[in-house]
């Protein structure tokens, strides 16, 4: 599947003459990733993130986390192009090369596997349903016995979208394609066990977003 076209308010070019896009929420928000992953992430081993962006917290996380080596992928190759140009401008050499990746695919996980995390930030809300219960079922399958997926982003809460922020960006994600937009909190937790995930908590971050965590079962 083609990445959707979206407009989005928060990735620019960046500063300079190489392909980096900065998106200032992703700034804002990789302290507090980075500390909530600290907490659950194993210490060492393979890491995965999906839908990987600017490849800000790819940096972030790679720096944060030197036992881990982080590979990012994405479906964009524009966003391929800037994750590969913050990668050579950070040099961390837990860093790889980032990796094509179509996560609408339904068996997008199986030439993955093997992996001690697997990660997304803000990705649930620019998908389909069914292309995020392929995410969720992916993150099973790449996971080694005991390892941890992380989902960070904003959802629904019991249903509803509990700040006008929220209320107004769903409203645009659904103005643009009627079939992506926030999902439910109860949708994610219930999702994750039919795919395979237990859950282990769920946390609550800055600018109102949340962090799920889950573990593939030993």
């Amino acid at each position: 599947m083609a990445p959707r076209k979206l407009i989005l308010p928060y990735s620019a070019p960046g500063e300079g003459d190489d392909a980096r896009r900065f998106a200032p929420s992703a700034g804002r928000n990789a302290a507090a990733i980075v500390a909530v992953l600290g907490r659950h992430a194993p210490g060492r081993g393979r890491a995965l993130e999906l839908a990987a962006g600017t490849g800000q917290h790819s940096v972030a996380c790679a720096r944060a986390f030197p036992g881990l080596t982080w590979q990012p992928t994405d479906g964009s190759e524009d966003a391929l192009a800037s994750i590969a140009a913050w990668r050579a401008e950070a040099g961390l050499p837990n860093l790889a090369a980032p990796v094509l990746l179509d996560i609408s695919e339904l068996d997008w996980g199986r030439s993955l596997g093997g992996q001690d995390l697997v990660f997304a930030a803000n990705l649930l809300h620019l998908i389909s349903l069914a292309e995020a219960q392929s995410v969720l079922g992916g993150m099973a399958r790449v996971l080694v016995p005991g390892g941890t997926a992380a989902l960070y982003g904003p959802f629904r809460r019991g249903g509803a979208l509990t700040s006008p922020g929220d209320i107004a960006f769903d409203a645009n994600l659904r103005g643009q394609d009627p079939a992506i937009g926030y999902k439910d909190d109860a949708w994610v937790l219930a999702t994750g066990e039919t795919e395979g995930l237990l859950p282990v908590t769920v946390e609550e971050m800055p600018a109102n977003n949340l962090c799920f965590i889950f573990r593939r079962p030993v």
